[in-house]
């Protein structure tokens, strides 16, 4: 139950009725007993830049934004994070008292967290090869460097976006790959990242072979519908280390629910499990 005093969030996008965001910050906000809810925004692109100002004037606490409003949302900002800034991209809006609207990315600092663990049992990866140079690249990019990688090949069908990438975090092209040569590109590599929808439940397979992957090599993969991806299950099956994109979701709604419900969240077994039972089996 909640009183006309509840603290109120969201998630706005289109469409929004496939997130998870509504049973993870609720199942947060039941644990601690707070006074709040969370709920799906279902918003067109046309009527975001006016929806976001009427939901600060409601008394919402502020949004997580998913696609299509992750640039939009950065026009709406007074003031960003550096993750942000850096990306591009805005996926949680903080409405302050005042009237100021405060834009963070959380991607980068939900990827890093998510294989934090990893990190901690083997040395930090000296190469890394990331599939991918679209917005979520961006943010596994920005998260690899404040990390002090800096031997990062990027892999993408359109090498084109990829120099780009390269350019807007400031190193060199020549770490931009050709994506039939991606195979022989993981020779060396101590963690891939796969940061594209291939291999995402109705999406086409991501088609790239292991083989010359070192046998300690971490792969982790950015969807999490299926939760163990082809590119996993490959990896799994010749002994790499793996990681799902479930704890990526996880924790970059962390900061997000700290800002608007004053608690900090804990990512544990009970919230994957309750996770779990939502995603397709």
């Amino acid at each position: 139950m909640i009183t006309a005093r509840a603290a109120i969030a969201g998630v706005a996008g289109w469409p929004v009725g496939h997130s998870l965001s509504p049973l993870l910050h609720n199942f947060w906000l039941d644990r601690f007993a707070i006074d709040g809810a969370y709920i799906p925004l279902p918003v067109r692109e046309e009527d975001f830049a006016v929806i976001v100002p009427a939901l600060a004037k409601a008394g919402f606490r502020g949004i997580n934004v998913t696609l299509p409003h992750k640039q939009a949302a950065l026009a709406l900002c007074d003031e960003t994070d550096a993750p942000a800034a850096a990306i591009g991209a805005v996926n949680t809006l903080i409405f302050h008292p005042d009237g100021r609207i405060e834009g963070r990315n959380t991607d980068a600092f939900g990827f890093i967290e998510n294989i934090r663990p990893e990190l901690q049992v083997a040395p930090l990866p000296r190469r890394v090869v990331i599939l991918g140079a679209g917005g979520a690249a961006r943010a596994v990019l920005w998260a690899l460097l404040q990390e002090g990688i800096g031997d990062i090949v990027i892999v993408n069908r359109n090498r084109q976006r990829a120099l780009s990438l390269a350019a807007s975090m400031g190193i060199s092209g020549d770490c931009c790959g050709e994506w039939d040569r991606r195979n022989v590109l993981l020779e060396g590599a101590e963690l891939l990242v796969n940061t594209t929808s291939l291999g995402m439940q109705g999406q086409p397979p991501l088609e790239i072979s292991l083989d010359a992957l070192p046998a300690g090599a971490l792969v982790t993969d950015i969807v999490y519908t299926p939760l163990e991806t082809p590119l996993l299950a490959q990896a799994r099956a010749r002994g790499h280390r793996v990681v799902d994109g479930l704890g990526m979701l996880m924790h970059q709604a962390r900061p997000g629910f700290s800002a608007w419900f004053g608690r900090d969240a804990v990512v544990d077994e009970a919230l994957r499990n309750h996770l779990l039972q939502a995603l397709p089996s």
